[in-house]
């Protein structure tokens, strides 16, 4: 257990190009699931590609000193024919797996009763790529007292209530027996993952009912499908979503606290999706085992989630500043302290107000409208802010793209927008988007630019773009 801790401390530690510091190998919404929290092409992905990799089962084992111990019991499918450098990472991350499924320790005593519990975790490898563990937590059925076990889908896709579907069917059939487990897994392993708003159909038979048809239908929006922001609104008031997107957008320490552990995965998938088009890229650990609560030591940006009863050994930690959100009492707990000076304030009070009005009819909205409206409200955000950048890519002859960066901010007329942008732009999210602008052009159509990764919010007309100094001149 302490050489796993060594490896994950080892990762934290990792960084790339301009400070960029690397999640914890194999922890991750990868790059994406992630190497560096988050990468675009991570959470993005094509239709026709395995649904998981991986399926296991951890259990608790009694260890000599009569504590417990989190093993995988079970693992499909077992690969075999591997490769020197596919063994080495395969076993990297089998061993990482069950200190993320019961990342509360080893304090467990056999119980009659517990609720199933589901929640995910991110693993990023050596080379950035993430990983999503889907987990339930459940009590076998049987009598007397049991322990709790872990069936958990190690994917490299994004898609939370498609794989919440899929455990629910797990759990059903692990009520029966292991065995009818199988079948369903095989089943679904040779399905093609569906394109965004498509469906797939798999064939399962069930002791005593028959075959079954199970539909599992991905979200229209792929980009949200990893997200339920109607969790994060349910946590938290408005105003302190706002400063927790303010200290995240700059890029500064995040910690999480929560009773269960789906909250906390909810919520930070939540507040790292607010980030969009851009991506979260530092130290991303949405769960994190107690064995490595010193994460929050860290002198580099991370957004990480703790459980609640680690409070106070997490304020005992000698860490610089850092934001804490109690998700409990809706609260932050500790602050930097220019939380609301940080937004422009025109800007804030659009979003304030957008958040009030989804938040009061949150009982009216499906969850998918809610992600869209709550999405729609930070990409507009980031229109009116930096939605410019594409008219200050220089390009050569050759086709490389050069950013021009004091053009770019000098174009913007309000001065609490510059004030802003001038923060902004020496993120590494917005480094690594501009990057990709410069290698990735695109011609102009319409209105205005595509995004260079390909989703054009970032130019959604003349009517959102940013009010630049000509514009004002203009009158």
């Amino acid at each position: 257990m302490a050489s796993i801790g060594n490896f994950f401390r080892r990762s934290l530690r990792r960084s790339g190009r301009g400070g960029k510091e690397e999640a914890p190998a194999a922890e991750n919404p990868s790059r994406v699931p992630q190497g560096r929290a988050g990468e675009r092409s991570s959470l993005l992905y094509s239709a026709g590609q395995f649904f998981f990799e991986y399926l296991v089962v951890v259990s608790l084992r009694r260890t000599a000193d009569g504590s417990y111990e989190p093993k995988i019991t079970y693992q499909f499918p077992k690969r075999e024919n591997l490769l020197k450098g596919q063994k080495e990472e395969e076993e990297r991350l089998l061993q990482a797996i069950p200190l993320f499924c019961f990342p509360d320790g080893n304090n467990w005593a056999p119980v009659t009763e517990f609720t199933s519990e589901t929640f995910s975790f991110v693993l990023t490898n050596v080379d950035g790529s993430r990983k999503i563990g889907y987990c339930r937590r459940l009590l076998p059925s049987g009598r007397g007292v049991r322990l709790p076990e872990v069936f958990c889908i190690i994917s490299c896709l994004g898609c939370f209530g498609l794989f919440s579907k899929i455990l629910d069917e797990v759990e059903k059939r692990r009520q029966i027996s292991m065995a009818v487990i199988y079948p369903f897994m095989q089943g679904l392993r040779e399905s093609p993952f569906p394109a965004p708003g498509k469906t797939v159909t798999i064939k399962s038979f069930i002791p005593e009912s028959g075959t079954e048809l199970i539909e599992l239908t991905r979200p229209v929006d792929a980009h949200l499908e990893h997200v339920e922001f109607q969790a994060l609104l349910q946590q938290l008031s408005p105003q302190l979503i706002l400063h927790i997107f303010a200290s995240a957008v700059l890029e500064r320490r995040l910690i999480f606290l929560a009773q269960e552990l789906s909250v906390l995965s909810q919520c930070i998938h939540a507040v790292a999706a607010l980030l969009y088009p851009f991506t979260w890229a530092h130290t991303y650990i949405p769960v994190v085992p107690e064995c490595l609560l010193d994460t929050v030591c860290c002198p580099t940006p991370f957004m990480v989630g703790i459980q609640m009863r680690h409070l106070e050994r997490v304020l005992d930690q000698p860490m610089e500043e850092a934001l804490i959100i109690d998700l409990c009492e809706g609260k932050i707990l500790r602050a930097v302290g220019d939380e609301e000076e940080i937004l422009p304030i025109k800007l804030q009070n659009e979003m304030l107000t957008s958040l009030n009005r989804h938040n009061n009819n949150n009982n009216v909205h499906t969850p998918e409208q809610v992600n869209s409206l709550v999405s729609e409200a930070f990409v507009h955000f980031f229109v009116r802010t930096v939605g410019h950048y594409a008219s200050h890519i220089k390009w050569s002859k050759s086709g490389s793209g050069s950013f021009q960066e004091r053009a770019f901010c000098k174009a913007i007329a309000s001065r609490t927008n510059r004030k802003f942008v001038k923060k902004f732009v020496r993120t590494n999210m917005f480094s690594l988007f501009i990057e990709e602008a410069e290698k990735s052009r695109i011609p102009q159509e319409g209105n205005g630019p595509i995004s260079p990764l390909g989703v054009g919010e970032l130019w959604l007309g003349e009517r959102d773009a940013p009010c630049t100094q000509r514009d004002a001149a203009r009158g």
